[in-house]
């Protein structure tokens, strides 16, 4: 780990820098310092009166106000999602498992599409408001005699994603005038981040990765399912606490981003062929390779077609699918572990 953390943290600078640097206007190294300087400063001074943010960088619209928030709200939803991976993985003991199999994204979307119709101005709080509801019905129709049972809670959250996908898409058909932002939304995107965006997620993400980093004992145990409880887990505790924290991570980061696959899905596997199957090891390293790479999933995003942006989500889907082809081949092969 201590040789690949600072690898990680690197890779992690370098996406972000990138994803500032590169766009439709050029801008110079310098002038994306100047810029964050003044940022910094400007910031300052609303809090200390004797910082004096000095004049204005020619490029500090874009800078600050565009493109660093975008890029920084990218890498915090890969970071959640993928942190919401590895527990999935570890919580369901399927290495094919990512953070909206329980029906966090279909529920997500229906509240989303709910709100364009209804409350066109707040389809983020009621996407994260239905994502919630929809995993306390999931857990509750899962629930048998006081305990839920991992199985069962994976059928009951595909059939809900089932039912709540078609409401979605039944809304946004015989609604189509007023649900044009939905559309966007659904395939993932970043347009339009803002700084209260990047500290809500910011906040959002600290928490829940914070837990699950320190937690990795109990995530190396869940793994080994109701053997578990022998070693003195409480392993029903465990998995209402980690079912906790995947929906507070997806559930804002769908709310926040809209609906984007795989990430949760290629961050924790590629990390796990490099570093194995230790949480203690995986969970942070897993962080930060999603983070880097929703970032650079964003930048080919703005980049590929110019002018037209294209959803993030087609982009990790062009890049996930493949990849859960190949795993899912290993998996056929018994070469898969979780």
């Amino acid at each position: 780990m201590r040789k690949w953390l600072p690898s990680l943290a690197l890779l992690s600078l370098i996406s972000l820098f990138l994803g500032v640097y590169v766009g439709s206007v050029n801008v110079s190294p310098g002038e994306i310092t100047s810029g964050i300087a003044y940022g910094i400063k400007s910031a300052l001074s609303s809090v200390f009166h004797g910082v004096n943010p000095g004049e204005k960088p020619k490029y500090f619209v874009i800078v600050w106000e565009i493109r660093l928030p975008r890029v920084l709200l990218a890498y915090l939803v890969g970071l959640s999602l993928a942190s919401a991976g590895v527990a999935s993985q570890a919580l369901f003991r399927n290495p094919l498992a990512d953070p909206y199999i329980i029906g966090i994204s279909a529920g997500a979307g229906l509240g989303a599409a709910l709100a364009s119709v209804y409350l066109p101005s707040h389809m983020g709080l009621a996407a994260l408001v239905s994502a919630v509801l929809s995993v306390i019905v999931v857990y509750s129709i899962s629930k048998v005699d006081g305990k839920v049972p991992v199985d069962t809670l994976l059928l009951a959250g595909i059939a809900f994603g089932f039912l709540s996908s078609a409401a979605t898409w039944y809304i946004l058909l015989t609604h189509q005038d007023r649900a044009t932002l939905t559309w966007m939304w659904l395939m993932g995107t970043f347009n339009g981040a803002d700084w209260d965006d990047v500290l809500e997620m910011a906040v959002v993400s600290g928490i829940g990765i914070g837990f699950l980093a320190g937690k990795w004992r109990e995530l190396n145990l869940v793994l080994l399912g109701e053997e578990s409880i022998a070693l003195g887990l409480d392993l029903h505790l465990y998995r209402k606490l980690f079912i906790g924290v995947i929906t507070l991570l997806t559930a804002f980061s769908v709310s926040t981003a809209g609906i984007i696959g795989f990430i949760g899905l290629m961050g924790p596997h590629i990390m796990r062929f490099i570093m194995g199957p230790n949480h203690r090891e995986l969970t942070p390293a897993s962080a930060l390779f999603g983070g880097v790479l929703l970032v650079i999933a964003d930048l080919l995003a703005r980049t590929l077609a110019r002018p037209t942006e294209l959803p993030v989500g087609i982009i990790t889907a062009l890049m996930g699918a493949p990849f859960f082809l190949y795993l899912l081949m290993k998996h056929k092969r018994g070469e898969l572990y979780s």
